[in-house]
């Protein structure tokens, strides 16, 4: 039986208040509910405050470069196709640095969860600007505001045909569990974007700014499988911000395409060597 002991208790370099603590909580509890043991679990990150949070778990994980979480999960995932992979990463490490591997994963639909920390800010390096920055707000960097229009993620995913798009809020842990646990059952690429307010950096976004605004779309009767619905739900924002599953389309997995996979783990195929050889040899 997994607990919550087995994935560790250990010090953080947040902040106190930061939304990152609801995450972790709710990443361990969802790992706990599908009873996946941490030896069965690899989380793969990039950059930034978000990116830490597998280092605060008792998992398998991957820490490579900003932006970078996603093509390390990718190769994990096909590697190993009986391993739980997430791919934890914030908002400016995967929706800037990472926008690419972001477009491509979805059109791959690897059987991955992605979870963004979506403070709408940079945290790590100290404050400014990401991609889903308010209009106007005022940084170190953009101290006249910024003028740039925010990314929209979810529209992104939508539009893209990802199989699982979903939003949660760090200040709704019970909630943002329940989510995570549905991405990780999901069979395709999931993304969950998580509103997670930044108390050092974002005095706009606030728990209270968030608190006022969400509304849950399982509350209203709201079904997933209409992709046009799904599309003017991801363009609410501002009175009303809607969280949960706002998409969610099954088909074929990067994986299944893959004929090697057919016969087991690729870990599992011993190398035949004299094969690399002789395309080693090919070029002497």
């Amino acid at each position: 039986m997994v607990s919550i002991e087995d994935y560790g208790e250990f010090d953080t370099e947040w902040c106190p208040g930061c939304g990152n603590f609801g995450i972790l909580k709710a990443i361990k509890q969802a790992l706990v509910d599908i009873g996946r043991a941490p030896h069965e679990v690899l989380i793969a990150s990039g950059i930034g405050q978000a990116a830490k949070l597998p280092h605060y778990m008792n998992c398998n994980l991957f820490n490579g470069l900003h932006g970078r979480s996603l093509p390390p999960a990718t190769g994990a995932k096909i590697a190993n196709h009986e391993l739980t992979v997430l791919a934890v990463t914030g908002d400016g490490d995967c929706y800037g640095e990472g926008g690419n591997h972001l477009i491509h994963a979805i059109r791959r639909n690897p059987d991955i969860t992605l979870i963004v920390h979506d403070n709408q800010i940079y945290g790590l390096t100290k404050g400014q600007a990401s991609p889903t920055t308010e209009i106007g707000m005022r940084t170190k960097i953009q101290t006249h505001g910024v003028f740039n229009m925010p990314l929209n993620p979810l529209a992104l995913a939508i539009s893209l045909d990802c199989s699982f798009v979903s939003r949660g809020f760090a200040g709704d842990v019970p909630h943002l569990t329940e989510l995570i646990t549905r991405a990780i059952r999901h069979r395709g690429f999931s993304l969950i974007d998580v509103l997670q307010p930044c108390v050092s950096f974002n005095k706009l976004n606030t728990f209270a700014w968030y608190s006022e605004r969400v509304y849950k779309l399982e509350e209203e009767g709201y079904t997933p499988n209409d992709r046009v619905k799904a599309f003017e739900k991801s363009l609410e924002w501002g009175d009303r911000i809607p969280l949960g599953v706002l998409y969610m389309h099954e088909k074929p997995t990067f994986e299944d395409h893959l004929e090697v996979l057919h016969s087991g783990m690729l870990i599992a195929h011993k190398p035949k060597t004299e094969l690399v050889n002789e395309l080693i040899d090919g070029y002497i």
